[in-house]
């Protein structure tokens, strides 16, 4: 499912959205466009707004937040410590959060080729990213994929080509190897496991 959205105006109101973690993808695809193209992928914790009121007051005063208005939501907060030479995918799979964090989002850049480019696209890695930059028919796109521990998610998607707040498009399962990923970060573990580990 997917439609274009005005981040401005998200419709979300289909059933099987939630609307408090597509707000926060969209902000967060917002924050993303101000910094422009070409950039590392980011991942966010996803908290309670309210509670990160409650537990943090300090910091939700310098954020502009305020536990009345912000009831129901979900507040981004940008993860330090990736490496931008390890693909996302990879950190992704060594990372498990604390039981305050809501849900988690990334965001990448990728780029896309014609279906009929396939049978030519290289085997080795690198040689497969320099066809794929290099391609005449290339979109190169920016995603921003949200989870959360209830099993909802929500993704954003903005074209290059097309780098319009009107033209950004949302849906539930626009990229479901990646939201799959970041659910598997949010999974339960055993409690006499070790501390959590955060990015």
């Amino acid at each position: 499912m997917s439609e274009a959205l005005d981040p401005e105006t998200p419709r979300v109101g289909d059933l099987d959205v939630d609307p408090a973690l597509a707000s926060a993808v969209l902000e967060i695809e917002q924050h993303a466009s101000t910094l422009g193209w070409d950039q590392p992928a980011k991942l966010f914790a996803l908290v309670d707004t309210a509670q990160l009121v409650q537990r943090e007051p300090a910091l939700a005063a310098a954020m502009g937040l305020d536990d009345a208005a912000e009831q129901g939501s979900l507040t981004a907060v940008e993860q330090d410590g990736l490496d931008p030479r390890t693909a996302l995918e990879r950190s992704l799979e060594t990372i498990t959060w604390p039981a305050d964090v809501t849900g988690c989002a990334a965001v990448v850049e990728r780029t896309v080729l014609p279906p009929e480019a396939d049978a030519e696209i290289p085997e080795d890695p690198a040689e497969a990213a320099s066809y794929a930059a290099s391609h005449p028919h290339r979109q190169e796109l920016r995603l921003v994929a949200g989870a959360t521990r209830a099993g909802a998610t929500y993704c954003a998607m903005r074209f290059r080509s097309h780098d319009d707040d009107t033209k950004v498009v949302g849906g539930t399962d626009l990229v479901p190897a990646l939201l799959e990923l970041l659910a598997a970060t949010l999974a339960e573990t055993d409690p006499t496991d070790e501390e959590h580990d955060r990015p």
